[in-house]
């Protein structure tokens, strides 16, 4: 969900910001922006803020915003801030709006990401020293089960894949496939692939593997009762570098990663079966998950 837009007082509107996703955007970095100038609200507050920033940029990226006119929103966003004077009327009742709106947001426990295709579920247990699931997405494949996100316990977290394999199988490695960033100009959506609503499909929102970044699991193990769901009975954790987790958040809402499985073939060879990840609002859920470690 999206919480409501903070009107702030004396921002003039912005150039390029077309849709109202852009505008709420926009409206949101000045106040992120103004928060690091002036120190205007809590931590909680702030990481709220810094949530529902990722969110909007999410939203204006759906809505046809395109990734440098966002920049260029957030470039005049940052200005409009520190032409400020910290200790302005205006400023100050700006802050009281984002305070009302977002106060009550920072106690919650939970929040819930709609995509697409699949949702990502922030929580925040009220106990940190278990190992929980602190951002995952539940995904299919076929008769096989995937939990994918972040998971971790006092302040340390992991970028973690969770599988069960409905046929017993027993993989030996896994690894994240997605769009190198450094290498492209943006995300592949192919349209020719869409269903009659539009919508296309995840194995169709990822780049050739010429145009690919790859992350070879670093660890493997048995999945523990902590991490898996009531209903599935056994699994296989498998654990990310920090690096996959930072590339993973730096990508197109509307983007797609491959979790690809590696089993051994009879002949010698190798098998994969994938599932894939609908990226969605994963850095609005990464903000909203770091209160817990404030």
């Amino acid at each position: 969900m999206i919480v409501a837009a903070v009107a702030l007082a004396g921002a003039p509107h912005p150039a390029g910001a077309a849709t109202p996703a852009a505008e709420l955007f926009y409206q949101r970095s000045v106040m992120t922006a103004a928060d690091a100038a002036c120190r205007l609200f809590t931590p909680p507050v702030s990481a709220m803020l810094a949530a529902a920033k990722a969110q909007a940029r999410g939203a204006a990226l759906r809505s046809g915003a395109d990734a440098a006119g966002l920049a260029l929103l957030e470039a005049q966003a940052e200005g409009q801030a520190h032409a400020w004077d910290c200790r302005s009327a205006g400023l100050a009742q700006a802050a009281a709006r984002v305070r009302q709106a977002f106060d009550g947001f920072a106690r919650l426990d939970e929040m819930r990401y709609p995509g697409e295709r699949a949702d990502w579920l922030a929580q925040r247990p009220a106990d940190d020293r278990q190992v929980r699931w602190r951002l995952s997405q539940t995904v299919r494949c076929g008769w096989d089960r995937m939990v994918f996100g972040v998971a971790g316990r006092e302040g340390t977290r992991a970028l973690l894949a969770v599988a069960n394999f409905a046929d017993g199988a027993e993989p030996y490695g896994a690894r994240l496939v997605l769009r190198d960033a450094a290498r492209t100009a943006g995300p592949y959506l192919d349209p020719r692939a869409a269903d009659i609503r539009g919508v296309i499909p995840l194995e169709a929102r990822l780049p050739p593997r010429s145009a690919a970044r790859i992350f070879a699991a670093e660890a493997m193990s048995p999945a523990g009762r902590d991490l898996r769901p009531a209903d599935m009975d056994d699994g296989w954790a498998f654990r990310f570098s920090p690096g996959a987790r930072a590339a993973l958040a730096s990508l197109d809402p509307r983007e797609a990663v491959a979790v690809e499985f590696l089993f051994a073939g009879n002949d010698g060879g190798e098998s994969v079966r994938t599932a894939y990840v609908e990226v969605g609002d994963f850095a609005a859920g990464e903000a909203f998950e770091a209160l817990a470690q404030r």
